[in-house]
């Protein structure tokens, strides 16, 4: 009989672990497959909710817990942290041994990961490469994790395009849509009601799920925050839910202005460290509009029928759908914002338009790619891949 190929999948957000569980559930079922979990940095961390306990209540198989030094949030600081998470998931991959990493997106956990991978040479699997965020360093980032991988599994066909620019193989890129959208299509989704039962009050006549991180490439992230909040202040009619932000750096900072702004407007708003999926996917199809700078807005909330704002530059680039709306991170922008997302006509298009980010079933062509393509051959010499006349045209240039 021939033993399971083991895979390692690297989680180190709560947002991470949510995007891969229908993947782990269907890789559950593959018998050809031994899957088990590296988990790292704020999943360890009870300041960001401490969601390693998420991973634990659904029984999939922890390889290695990696520790991160999270108490600061200054750039040395998440530079200190990268590091520890290179070395730490470095001795994972040396205890382990697996024979394929998947990981996904674009944080400095994920970059430490793919880079210890490719110096243990353990082959890797990337999702949601090819995309832009052009306001953050995650843009970067993405791509560097997509010149180590090998497989890739991009969300949608424009990304896909622009891995075949980064000189991947095009035989190695498989769109697939997006896992957050088979989560948002799947995940039974609980109601007002039961949502006000395990959380308290949170819904007023109009509600606004809200998460806004830093912006890693800018400097002011906090006055962006209280210019958003500042458009909050003027719709007292609107409930406000915040869930707090990443381990990124400046994040500090962001926490505790959320968090007084809860406080000084305690009859209408409300803040969480950590939803869950579950909780998190259940409010983000009942309330009535997304706000802040999070991929939830532009991935999830589509497939949900949630009309979304997208404020400021972190997720510029990123292909969106029609009730998607971007506006800059000034009061009264983002209050004309709100005005437009709040209307019937928005509200009506959200139930209708196209989303770009695929269907619901990334996770089954996931797994099928990886059953058609597994084992991978050794050793994995990458070759760059040249756009039809690319090399003509520098060569006459």
């Amino acid at each position: 009989m021939t033993a399971p190929l083991r895979l390692a999948v690297l989680t180190g957000t709560r947002a991470e672990y949510g995007l891969f569980r229908p993947l782990l559930a269907a890789l559950a079922a593959e018998p050809g497959f031994a899957t088990s979990l590296i988990v790292t940095g704020a999943h360890l961390t009870p300041r960001f909710g401490d969601t390693v306990k998420e991973i634990e209540a659904d029984g999939y198989r922890i390889a290695a817990r990696v520790p991160l030094p999270l108490e600061g949030d200054a750039e040395l600081d998440v530079a200190r942290a990268a590091a520890a998470a290179l070395a730490g998931i470095a001795a994972a991959l040396d205890a382990e041994r697996p024979d394929l990493l998947i990981v996904l997106g674009d944080r400095y956990e994920t970059l430490a990961g793919a880079w210890a991978a490719l110096l243990a040479r353990v082959p890797v699997a990337h999702l949601h490469g090819g995309e832009l965020s052009q306001g953050a360093t995650d843009d970067a980032m993405r791509h560097a994790v997509s010149k180590m991988a090998w497989l890739h599994f991009p969300a949608t066909a424009g990304a896909a395009r622009r891995l075949t620019q980064l000189g991947e193989q095009p035989d190695r890129i498989f769109a697939v849509g997006a896992l957050g959208v088979d989560n948002a299509l799947r995940e039974p989704h609980l109601s007002k009601a039961e949502l006000e039962a395990e959380l308290g009050s949170l819904f007023g006549p109009a509600t606004a799920l809200v998460t806004f991180h830093p912006v890693t490439l800018e400097t002011g992230s906090a006055a962006q925050l209280d210019e958003l909040l500042a458009a909050l202040d003027r719709r007292p009619d609107l409930a406000a839910v915040f869930t707090l932000p990443n381990a990124d750096a400046g994040n500090r900072a962001v926490a505790q202005a959320i968090g007084d702004y809860c406080a000084s407007h305690a009859e209408r708003a409300r803040a969480f460290a950590s939803l869950g999926a579950r909780r998190y996917l259940a409010l983000l199809a009942q309330v009535d509009v997304c706000l802040g700078n999070s991929s939830s807005g532009i991935i999830e909330a589509p497939a949900l029928g949630t009309p979304s704002i997208d404020v400021g530059a972190r997720q510029a680039g990123r292909e969106r759908a029609a009730s998607v709306l971007h506006c800059e991170p000034q009061a009264t922008a983002i209050a004309a914002a709100l005005e437009r997302a709040l209307s019937p006509e928005l509200q009506d298009l959200a139930q209708t338009c196209d989303n770009p980010y695929g269907d619901g079933h990334a996770a089954e062509r996931i797994v099928a790619v990886l059953r058609r393509e597994l084992p991978l051959p050794a050793p994995l010499i990458k070759r760059f891949y040249d756009l039809p006349g690319a090399v003509d045209d520098v060569a006459g240039g």
